[in-house]
């Protein structure tokens, strides 16, 4: 029996939860101790070194999206959305951070998926089995980035899979490090440049006469605050996902509390980084959107920049998050399976031939599959909407409105709908609330993103398996 079903009387200040202090350190505690006699510790994290590790993941090239978000939902709606988003993303991350400190053994969101429907093990493996697709396919679409950026630089200088090979075997060796504490290194230089390559776009945007294929006939660059009249619904609806998946992330976050050494200390990590996205997210998007304007707007608005200097310049500085994003997600996914493969054994923490050939032999069995699915699949662009919708419903809303609901009745238990309160009562409504949005997901967002690909087939650009032509911005 988990502690959702068996909390402790004792109240949690900094979490507003009941949770035992006692049993919370004594398990993180419990854990620590047992590490420090490993040479490779994984309880290592300080809450700056987790936000090094959110600041990659979320400040990625998807900000370069927003500005064509912004085209079709107009300014207004286009910053209303970025803000009310981010916040419920922040919401959903202290309800996991809050959830991760009742059940200190949870060491991924497949042990979560297990707690929330009441210890079921098919949960679990369905859970997994998301879990591992997800980080697999995002694995995928960074070897596809990869590519376009060597093909925009070179000039296709090399057939597309080469390149997006390339870019799996780069991304396979900065992903060997064993612990999250190791990776924060790289995730801290992979920011600021990601920072870097956002502020260039954005003053060259500024300083440029024209955006890129601008001619008098298309007139100077239009801004709409508002839709405009014949938006359609699936436009607007790939336009909010768009900006949706770029802030769930959440499916990482209960990893990352697992290895940090102060587990309370999450919600600065994760307050920090959102307030940083609220205000990159909307500034990228307001400034680039405002200087290209809907009829020249691309994504990545990289390629809305006249000048191939200024193009190349700052996607450039965009490298670094090209490679460390998806070696964050082949991370997490190695960890889930080497620690249950090793689980209780000296591989897990030492430094063992074994340990370290399973580590890499998992670690490359992911990228090469990562690889293969993204050269497989023509579609794989749009297909990557499809799965976004799919898992983001679960791993984005469902599962935390159900988490709050879960620890609420736990809390009160027979009680639960008399001794609510107001305030108790408003935070159910806006967790079932949570749960409908993501069902939104689920539905209009996976009807939405399949029609996509129907409509990509019949406008003739999807192309074939393994296909050699360039991925370039242009």
């Amino acid at each position: 029996m988990n502690s959702i079903d068996n909390p402790a009387v004792e109240p949690k200040s900094a979490a507003g939860l009941k949770t035992g202090d006692t049993d919370l350190e004594g398990s993180v505690g419990q854990q620590v101790e047992i590490q420090s006699r490993d040479t490779i510790q994984y309880r290592t994290c300080s809450w700056q070194k987790t936000a090094a590790l959110l600041f990659s993941e979320y400040i990625c090239i998807a900000i370069m999206s927003f500005p064509w978000s912004f085209s079709i939902l107009g300014l207004v709606p286009g910053l209303l959305l970025t803000v009310g988003v981010a916040l419920i993303v922040l919401y959903t991350s202290l309800t996991i951070w809050k959830f991760c400190l009742r059940n200190p053994q949870v060491r991924d969101v497949c042990d979560i998926g297990k707690c929330l429907f009441w210890d079921s093990d098919i949960a679990w493996y369905i859970t997994a089995f998301m879990f591992l697709l997800n980080n697999t396919f995002i694995q995928g679409l960074h070897c596809l980035v990869g590519a376009e950026y060597l093909n925009t630089m070179t000039d296709h200088a090399m057939c597309t899979i080469a390149f997006a090979l390339i870019t799996a075997i780069v991304s396979f060796l900065f992903s060997l490090p064993r612990t999250f504490s190791a990776l924060s290194k790289v995730a801290t230089f992979s920011a600021a440049f990601t920072f870097l390559s956002l502020l260039l776009a954005m003053v060259f945007a500024g300083i440029e006469d024209h955006p890129f294929s601008w001619s008098p006939e298309k007139g100077e660059p239009v801004v709409i605050l508002i839709p405009e009249r014949g938006t359609t619904f699936v436009q607007g609806v790939s336009a909010f996902l768009n900006i949706c998946f770029t802030f769930i992330g959440q499916i990482t976050l209960p990893s990352f509390i697992a290895e940090m050494k102060e587990p309370n200390d999450f919600w600065k990590s994760v307050t920090v980084v959102t307030v940083a996205e609220v205000i990159l997210f909307s500034l990228v998007g307001t400034i680039i959107y405002v200087n290209v304007g809907n009829q020249y707007i691309t994504s990545p608005a990289f390629g809305s920049l006249s000048s191939d200097v200024y193009m190349k310049v700052s996607y450039s500085f965009m490298v670094p998050t090209l490679i460390f994003l998806g070696v964050l997600y082949a991370s997490v996914s190695a960890r889930f399976i080497f620690f249950r493969m090793f689980e209780g054994t000296r591989h897990k923490g030492n430094h063992t031939i074994v340990g370290w050939a399973t580590w890499s032999g998992i670690l490359m069995i992911l990228w090469v599959l990562a690889w293969a699915i993204a050269e497989v699949i023509p579609f794989f662009s749009s297909l990557l909407s499809i799965m976004g919708a799919v898992f983001g419903s679960f791993f984005g809303f469902i599962f935390w409105g159900t988490a709050y609901l879960r620890m609420r009745h736990a809390d009160h238990g027979a009680q639960f709908y008399k001794s609510q309160g107001v305030r108790g009562w408003l935070g159910s409504i806006f967790n079932v609330g949570l749960i409908l949005a993501g069902l939104f997901l689920l539905g209009p967002g996976t009807y939405t993103s399949i029609l996509s690909v129907v409509q990509s087939y019949q406008a003739g650009d999807i192309g074939g398996a393994f296909a050699c032509a360039s991925n370039a911005l242009r």
